[in-house]
């Protein structure tokens, strides 16, 4: 692997390049939250070769929007369960949409 593409990998949203104290650093949280989340399904950090957990860029996205809901009162258990549940109705309403287009194309309308 060259430099060029090390640092295309950067690019990557799911490449696991930080640490967990930078992950933490980043987000202005502890660790321990990002274990607790970790223990509760959230985000499931990869690991380097020396066992130390990594973060990608998207799990770095979910774990801020975790803790803008526990900043706000919300249990840590409840506040992954709504995480989990706006992505399923995300991708639900993305599913629609590709349905409404393919429908529409087969069915496409006149304009009077």
């Amino acid at each position: 692997m060259t430099a060029d593409d090390s640092f295309d990998r950067l690019e990557d949203e799911d490449y696991p390049a930080y640490t967990m104290g930078r992950a933490a650093e980043m987000l202005g949280t502890t660790q321990g939250f990002l274990r607790a989340i970790g223990e509760a399904r959230l985000i499931t950090p990869l690991r380097s070769e020396g066992g130390h957990r990594r973060y990608s860029r998207y799990q770095l996205r979910i774990a801020a929007r975790a803790r803008e809901l526990v900043d706000q009162g919300t249990p840590i258990e409840a506040a992954c369960r709504i995480i989990v549940l706006e992505d399923q109705l995300e991708e639900a309403q993305r599913i629609n949409a590709e349905y409404r287009r393919a429908a529409e194309s087969a069915n496409p309308t006149t304009a009077a």
